[in-house]
């Protein structure tokens, strides 16, 4: 008996011991299941950190990887000079095979004329909106000029040879006085810079296609032309900045013969180095943002990469583009001589016999149609320069 007593408290014990266990299991379980879930979270949230981290990242990190991006950008760049070294000649020589001026500038008339079914129309868009909403010279203006040159030259107007020497003299005077534009309001000039940059946009894109062989319309110029317009006039507001010096100059030069400061030999030399230098940095910067118009006007084209395209492109080449644009000028001016002279002088002929002819405005028509050929003529030619330029081996 006293066995059995004993063994029945044994497994009492053990019964208690047993159960206590299982309590402490179950109260423990829950502890268990907590921590693995906190366990749990924080592996989940160190994944969303690292994820985040890498699309997000921290400040310095994204100023390192933009500034890394600039000078990549700036090592692609063409440089033929560097800062505080000697530049060699045959390091920022470039060679350009193009055609001689005259050559040049004949087959940029020679396309026009080809193409005038084209060209032609676009003109006279051009030419009529310009004067709806910028305005015709006034007949007054134009008659005001004839009778000055009747009054100043009265011995030499006798004849055919003084009828010819009056039209040479009315357009040199109507050009030079600027009675083809007159007194513009700010709404007509910014029309005018409309007009221009239609008419800068629709020409490129015809010649363009044109060279690509294919045979675009006038209609498709107009419709299709007109996307790079706002980066077109991005590029603008860089001409213009780039020709501050050119106009602190003409400012500080009208000022100086206003005040006779150039009377003294001392301070007129000190004012032509000053302004000489100002020339010369509006030469530098104009002829990659002019190129600059022409590249941004490929499709996609942004305005920065357009500039530094542009700016590598006629890196050595600038003073070839000048002179390209000198000659330009020259062959206009010839072409207005040729044009407008026989066409003033047949309007002083025919105004002279047919007296209703005196109110009609011949002549500011003609003039207007010129210079809308004039700036398309100059666009096809800087343009096509262009394209010599990106097509040249060097």
């Amino acid at each position: 008996m006293p066995k059995n007593k004993s063994e029945d408290q044994k497994l009492k014990q053990s019964k208690r011991i047993s159960a206590k266990i299982d309590e402490d299991d179950v109260s423990l379980s829950p502890k268990k299941s907590k921590k693995a879930k906190k366990s749990k979270n924080s592996e989940k949230s160190a994944k969303k950190l690292k994820k985040t981290r890498r699309k997000h990242k921290t400040f310095k990190q994204a100023f390192r990887d933009s500034r890394e991006k600039i000078w990549d950008r700036k090592r692609a760049r063409l440089k033929l000079h560097r800062s505080f070294r000697r530049s060699y000649r045959e390091d920022y020589q470039r060679g350009l095979s193009v055609p001689s001026l005259v050559v040049h500038a004949n087959s940029t008339m020679r396309i026009l004329l080809k193409n005038w079914r084209i060209f032609l129309p676009l003109a006279l868009f051009i030419a009529l909106l310009n004067i709806t909403m910028v305005g015709l010279m006034s007949q007054d203006t134009y008659k005001t000029l004839q009778d000055t040159i009747d009054s100043d030259y009265e011995a030499a107007l006798n004849g055919q040879l003084g009828r010819i020497a009056k039209s040479g003299l009315l357009l040199i005077s109507t050009v030079a006085t600027g009675g083809l534009s007159g007194n513009q309001t700010e709404i007509q000039q910014f029309c005018w810079i409309f007009l221009f940059s239609i008419l800068w946009l629709v020409t490129i894109y015809l010649l363009r296609h044109l060279l690509a062989g294919n045979k675009p319309r006038f209609r498709d110029g107009l419709f299709n032309a007109l996307g790079p317009l706002i980066s077109s006039y991005v590029v603008l507001i860089v001409v213009a900045i780039h020709l501050i010096p050119l106009a602190i100059f003409i400012i500080f030069y009208s000022t100086a013969v206003a005040t006779e400061f150039l009377s003294t030999p001392l301070y007129a030399f000190l004012f032509w180095v000053f302004g000489s230098l100002l020339i010369v940095l509006s030469c530098y910067l104009l002829p990659g943002s002019i190129l600059a118009l022409i590249a941004v006007s490929v499709p996609g084209m942004y305005p920065l990469p357009a500039l530094h395209a542009a700016t590598d492109l006629i890196q050595g080449r600038r003073i070839r583009f000048i002179i390209r644009l000198v000659f330009c000028a020259v062959y206009i001016a010839v072409l207005w001589v040729i044009i407008g002279m026989p066409l003033i002088w047949l309007d002083l002929v025919l105004k002279e016999h047919f007296e209703f002819l005196q109110s009609v405005p011949f002549i500011s028509v003609v003039l207007q149609l010129l210079t809308t050929f004039s700036i398309m003529y100059a666009i096809s030619y800087i343009y096509l320069f262009y394209r010599r330029m990106l097509d040249d081996e060097n």
